[in-house]
Order: C-alpha cells, then sequence, then structure tokens
C-alpha cells in the first residue's frame, strides 16, 4: 500500500517537528554530559527524555484549543526559568569546588527536571497538534524516539567534549544551559 501524498506530507511535518523539539535535549544534552555522565544514566536519562517527549504532547492535545494561547509563553518561560536556574547552580557549584553539590540527574528528582525542562516546549505544541495530526499514537512515539535519540547524542558529544575541557566542563555546561534558558525567555 502506497500512501498518499498528504499522508506523506503530514508524517514529514512530524517528523521535522520532533527533530525541532529533539534538538533541545540534544544541545541541553550537551551542557550536562560536559559535567561527566556514565553511560549507564546517558541510557536512563534518554529514556526519560524520550517518555517525557510522548507524555507532554498528551497532556497538551487533552488541554485543548482554548489553553493553546494562554499555555504557548507560559510553557516556554517556565522551561526558560528552570534552564537558568539549574544553569546557574552548575556554575556557582563548579567555581565553590567541592563544598557545593551539583545539580544531580543520577537523582529521581533531578532527572524529572531536565526531562521537564527540555520537553515542556512539547506540552504547548501537544495543544495545537490535536487538530493537525491524524494518526496521534504514530505521532507522539515518533517524538518521544526522536528526543531520547538526539538525547543520547548530545550526552555523548557532551561527555567526550568535557573530557578535553576538564574541570571547567560543569561550569561550559552550566552556562549553556544558561544560555538556553535566556533564549527561551526572549
Amino acid at each position: 500500500m502506497f500512501a498518499t501524498s498528504m499522508e506523506l506530507g503530514q508524517l514529514l511535518t512530524i517528523i521535522i517537528m520532533a527533530i525541532a523539539l529533539g534538538l533541545d535535549a540534544f544541545s541541553l544534552g550537551i551542557g550536562i554530559g560536559m559535567k561527566g555522565v556514565r553511560l549507564l544514566d546517558i541510557l536512563k536519562i534518554s529514556i526519560v527524555i524520550g517518555i517525557f517527549h510522548v507524555i507532554m504532547p498528551l497532556m497538551g492535545m487533552f488541554m485543548g484549543h482554548y489553553a493553546s494561547s494562554l499555555l504557548g509563553n507560559v510553557a516556554t518561560a517556565a522551561g526558560g526559568c528552570l534552564l537558568i536556574l539549574l544553569g546557574a547552580h552548575m556554575v556557582y557549584s563548579s567555581l565553590r569546588g567541592e563544598d557545593v553539590s551539583s545539580f544531580d540527574h543520577s537523582t529521581l528528582w533531578g532527572l524529572t527536571l531536565f526531562a521537564l525542562s527540555v520537553s515542556i516546549d512539547s506540552l504547548s505544541v501537544g495543544v495545537s497538534l490535536g487538530m493537525f495530526a491524524s494518526d496521534i499514537v504514530l505521532t507522539v512515539l515518533i517524538f518521544g524516539a526522536f528526543g531520547g535519540l538526539m538525547s543520547i547524542a548530545g550526552l555523548l558529544l557532551g561527555r567526550r567534549v568535557g573530557n578535553w575541557v576538564g574541570e571547567y566542563g560543569e561550569a561550559f555546561g552550566g552556562l549553556i544551559l544558561l544560555a538556553f534558558g535566556i533564549k527561551f525567555l526572549l
């Protein structure tokens, strides 16, 4: 069976949207990976990010058309604030040395906070997605797959770059998070 050109166009649009949403996970994964992350943690983080990239658009779809104008800017601002806080804490921790504990991606709270910060924009996309997508399950599964795979790529790249940067890797990673947080707010 051959898909119609409209179905192929819709699938291509969904894949492009998934890549765009996954780029946040990729970029922020570089920042987290620079402070040093184990391979098992990369797998856990990526799975949780993938799950959040499925859940958040679904939540957005259920919120309905009325909430889209309200939540679009609020969700982005909340994600930006979270990233600024996490980034500032990472920079502060790296400059203070061992006295201050850094953002810990291996704890449930830290992992949830990170996954939420990279997938919050999926919520606002999901609000409008319900009117666009014909196959909701396929759409959110594509979002989840791209979010998880792109976070793996970002974390691995950050891990490799972090080895080159040395002890300042956490500060650079925090600066990346700060920059994306500010970008979300502007």
